[in-house]
């Protein structure tokens, strides 16, 4: 017995790392359906939009908040003042270097680009830990957030109260929540379609696994394909970047290249002008060449703004993974190609019209490089688990199968 005790000892002390490492921690996301825009929970009763180009958390604080005290040069005051939306006229880290050494972010409203100066403050997210199958413990994460006023809130959801960052920025939550919770700096976002079934999508903090309840056993993490981040040209927000290579129509290259952008506060994809007008033309050669060579014939309707080709649903063969369409293939960085089929480049946006749902971007010239060629939207990333790999400066992606989706994932507690 006397020698079996050492191994023992050896057996629990090898053991004893992994039982303690740290989990990941678990969100639901939910889809508004009059904004499109997607909600997290951040602390009792307060729910935050999530905004993947987004630098910093804020929210509209309870009187008689009590500032953080950050001096004006300190390495955090510097981090949120380290971008300012073009509309905001900052006037540095602090109202006054010489008075006034408490620290003032400007955080702005993606939707509206509207800013406001606000004092930083000590919050705290609460949410769960995961294993990657369900939730497992409660837990309350510190956080520093920016204050702002209720004006800063208009556009976004009815009953949101701020804003949670999710970019590559040091005061954006995924960093925050990695440092609080020793965690890696990634995250996980599978944003739900919304409607009657599967409204709720899942956000996860630190990295996978990630399984949904109608496949047990599959970590999609494991099939994620991934293509490099790439840093922001100057004075651009600090959101998650890749290089696009080119756009493929089938098997049709349509003219388009430069930087994509995954943003959430868009609830379609946006195309530079440059980029739009062969694209969409391309899709309407590509529609009708399919139905004469056999298929159905597509019929035009009338356009429903922002999109600019619309079909009777009547007239397009509906199949388990959408609408028989064109496929939609963007070749990203590295060679990646993220395809889109009819469940993701098609919307159905009143009773018998079907649209393609990729829309002009608006207040950019065509050609304009300092401009992305694509930003993609809310409603392409839907029903797909994407990792934004901070420290590792990747994003993976991969769809999942057309009989599961995001609200599949299981958020019953476990029993440990």
């Amino acid at each position: 017995m006397a020698q079996l005790l050492p191994l023992l000892v050896l057996a629990v002390s090898l053991a004893w790392p992994a039982s303690c490492k740290p989990l990941p921690v678990l969100v639901p996301v939910t889809k508004d359906p009059a904004t499109l825009l997607y909600t997290i929970p951040f602390h009792y009763g307060a729910d935050l939009v999530v905004d993947t180009a987004g630098p910093l958390v804020w929210s509209t604080c309870q009187r008689g908040h009590l500032p953080a005290e950050f001096p004006c040069n300190s390495p955090t005051c510097r981090l949120a003042n380290a971008f300012h939306a073009p509309s905001c006229r900052a006037r540095g880290c602090g109202r006054d270097t010489r008075k006034d050494r408490t620290c003032t972010a400007y955080p702005y409203n993606p939707v509206t680009g509207a800013c406001a100066a606000g004092d930083l403050v000590h919050t705290r997210f609460v949410a769960n830990t995961t294993d990657g199958i369900h939730p497992v413990s409660q837990v309350s994460v510190r956080a520093l957030a920016a204050c702002a006023p209720s004006r800063l809130l208009k556009s976004l959801p009815r009953g949101a109260s701020g804003v949670a960052g999710l970019a590559g920025s040091g005061l954006a939550l995924p960093a925050q929540v990695a440092s609080a919770q020793s965690v890696p700096n990634k995250f996980l976002l599978c944003l739900p379609r919304g409607g009657s079934s599967g409204s709720t999508g899942v956000a996860i903090f630190g990295g996978g696994p990630f399984q949904v309840s109608a496949q047990p056993g599959r970590d999609f993490t494991q099939e994620l394909v991934y293509t490099p981040l790439v840093a922001a040209k100057k004075g651009m927000p600090p959101a998650h970047y890749v290089s696009l290579e080119s756009i493929a129509m089938e098997n049709t290259r349509v003219p388009g290249a430069g930087a994509a952008v995954v943003c959430t506060k868009v609830p379609f994809t946006l195309l530079r002008p440059d980029v739009y007008r062969p694209f969409v033309e391309a899709f309407a050669r590509a529609l009708k060449a399919q139905g004469a060579q056999g298929g159905p014939v597509a019929r035009p309707v009338m356009p429903v703004p922002p999109f600019e080709l619309c079909y009777d649903t009547q007239s397009l063969a509906n199949t388990r993974i959408g609408y028989l369409v064109p496929g939609v293939t963007l070749t990203l960085g590295g060679g990646t190609n993220w395809t889109m089929n009819g469940l993701s480049s098609m919307v159905d946006l009143r009773p018998g019209t079907a649209c393609l749902a990729f829309a002009r971007m608006e207040g950019v010239k065509a050609g304009d490089r300092s401009a992305p060629a694509v930003l993609v939207g809310g409603f392409q990333m839907e029903n797909t688990v994407l990792e934004f790999d901070v420290a590792k400066k990747r994003l993976g992606f991969v769809r999942l199968p057309f009989f599961t989706q995001c609200g599949h994932f299981n958020f019953t507690k476990t029993g440990y």
